[in-house]
C-alpha cells in the first residue's frame, strides 16, 4: 500500500522564509474543489464554537457601523481561513490564541500579503482587557488600508491616462416606459 500524504511543516532548517510560490490562476490559489469544501466545512465549525476574544470583537463588529467595509467572520481567503475579512480593504484581522502555532501563522501571514492582503495580529488578551484600544488599532489599520488604496488607484490613473474613467448613467431617461 502506498503511504499518504500528510500535512506536515518543515524542519527550520529546511524552510525557506520565502513566501510560497502563487499560481498565476484565479486570485493567486490552485485550491481542490474538495479541499475548499473542507475549509469551508472547518470554517463554520470555528463559527459555531468562537473563543470568547472572538465573539467579543464580533459584537462590536456588528454593532459598528462601519458602511460599506464589512468584516465577514472565519472567512476562507485562498488556503487560510482568517479570523475576520474585509474584502473591500483587502484586510485580514486574525486573534492570537495562547496555544496556535506561530510557524503556520507566519506562514499563512505571507501567503495573504504575497497577493495583497494586508494582515493585522491582536491578541486574544488585548480583546478582552481592552477593546476601546483595540478598535482604536482597528480603524487606524482600516484608515492607513484606505489610503493605501487610494494612492495606488491614482497611481494607476497617472500611469494609463488613456482609460476613461467615467461611469455610465444608469439612470432611466425620462421618456422611457416602465
Amino acid at each position: 500500500m502506498t503511504e499518504r500524504k500528510k500535512l506536515a511543516l518543515k524542519l527550520p532548517s529546511e524552510q525557506d522564509d520565502a513566501a510560497p510560490t502563487l499560481n498565476k490562476k484565479g486570485r493567486g490559489w490552485k485550491i481542490s474543489d474538495k479541499r475548499l469544501d473542507e475549509l469551508h466545512d472547518r470554517a463554520r465549525e470555528m463559527r459555531r464554537f468562537a473563543s470568547p476574544a472572538h465573539k467579543a470583537l464580533a459584537a462590536r463588529f456588528a454593532k459598528a457601523d462601519l458602511g460599506r467595509y464589512t468584516f465577514k467572520r472565519f472567512a476562507v481567503v485562498g488556503s487560510a481561513i482568517v479570523d475576520f475579512n474585509c474584502h473591500n480593504l483587502g484586510m485580514a484581522i486574525i486573534i492570537d490564541e495562547p496555544d496556535q502555532d506561530d510557524a503556520i501563522a507566519k506562514r499563512r501571514d505571507k501567503s495573504l500579503e504575497a497577493v495583497g492582503i494586508r494582515v493585522m495580529r491582536l491578541r486574544a488578551v488585548d480583546i478582552l482587557e481592552n477593546m476601546d484600544a483595540v478598535l482604536e488599532r482597528i480603524t487606524a489599520g482600516m484608515r492607513m488600508r484606505i489610503a493605501d488604496r487610494k494612492e495606488a488607484a491614482r497611481a494607476h490613473r497617472e500611469a494609463n491616462p488613456n482609460q476613461n474613467y467615467s461611469r455610465p448613467n444608469r439612470r432611466k431617461p425620462d421618456n422611457a416606459e416602465n
